[in-house]
């Protein structure tokens, strides 16, 4: 993701009012901002050949609760799938896998919330059809801040280190795992549109469909070009 994503942004998240401390009432200034930024980047971590994470800063951390949900998808499904099952789905938090097919033989199908915040989490924008796939979403209308009438998403480009602000609502990736797919919908986010689609047509088994909001309020949807839009 060329730094689109990175575990290491939790400096930014807490620095914005997204972490365990709590809220802001004013926006960050921006030599906050750029201190924090000199303790994020994943270069700035080595892993050692025993498996131990070797930190080249001390102030460096590692934060990987925007793969979190997706890896425990993951784990549930692997120990389902070593039980014996075939036919199953799996979902954490908005994130699933699924396998094999419903009792009636039709694929999985699986729903986009509607990118609104005002809508109910079972509000369908879109729905999918899954089969040995994973599916997760990311999106910025349900957890964000409004500061003088301004809303500032949760999501922060690591590069920047200020909030995504590119239309980008919502962005939705099938991969083979959940915890892949749900670490690229954070990058797709940050990402944009364009850099977005070009990512997933790069990547092997991965399919996506992005939400852009555009200035009049309409919604835009850019599909990658192995997806056939349902």
């Amino acid at each position: 993701t060329q730094g689109a994503w990175d575990g290491t942004v939790s400096p930014l998240v807490q620095l914005w009012g997204f972490g365990s401390a709590g809220g802001i009432e004013k926006v960050p200034d921006p030599r906050s901002i750029d201190r924090s930024l000199a303790e994020v980047g994943f270069e700035q971590i080595d892993l050692s050949v025993s498996g131990s994470l070797i930190k080249r800063k001390a102030g460096v951390s590692v934060d990987l609760g925007s793969i979190a949900k997706g890896y425990g998808v993951d784990a549930v499904a692997q120990l389902i799938r070593s039980m014996g099952f075939r036919d199953y789905l799996v979902e954490i938090g908005g994130e699933v896998y699924a396998a094999g097919r419903r009792a009636d033989g039709k694929p999985w199908k699986v729903g986009i919330n509607r990118p609104d915040p005002s809508a109910p989490i079972d509000a369908v924008h879109r729905a999918l059809s899954l089969q040995g796939q994973a599916m997760a979403t990311s999106g910025d209308y349900r957890n964000f801040i409004v500061i003088d009438g301004q809303a500032y998403s949760h999501i922060i480009d690591p590069r920047s280190g200020y909030p995504v602000d590119n239309g980008v609502v919502s962005a939705s990736v099938i991969a083979p795992t959940c915890t892949l797919a749900d670490g690229l919908a954070t990058a797709l986010m940050v990402l944009g549109p364009e850099q977005g689609v070009a990512l997933l047509d790069r990547l092997n088994q991965v399919e996506g469909l992005m939400i852009v909001r555009r200035p009049d309020g309409k919604l835009h949807h850019y599909w990658s070009a192995g997806m056939d839009p349902q």
